[in-house]
């Protein structure tokens, strides 16, 4: 089987497209900046609401605030 094998390259295919790795990639780092940011909202808010005697309400008011604040901040 191993003289069946061919002696160039295994993968002459196509150039690379450059231009759409560099969008999938800005792509990518969009979406794992904004959801941890949105993670960390969730946390810091879950922990503001089950610590403090505030509330569901001012919990959902601190997620709204942290994300907006992050949204304007990382963009």
């Amino acid at each position: 089987m191993a003289e069946n094998m061919p002696a160039g390259p295994a993968e002459t295919g196509a150039e690379m497209d450059y231009a759409e790795h560099e969008k999938t990639y800005n792509l990518f780092l969009a979406v794992i900046k904004y959801s941890s940011l949105v993670i960390v909202a969730i946390l810091v808010a879950m922990a503001f609401g089950f610590f403090t005697p505030a509330g569901f309400f001012s919990s959902t008011v601190l997620f709204i605030l942290i994300t907006a604040l992050g949204v304007w901040l990382l963009s």
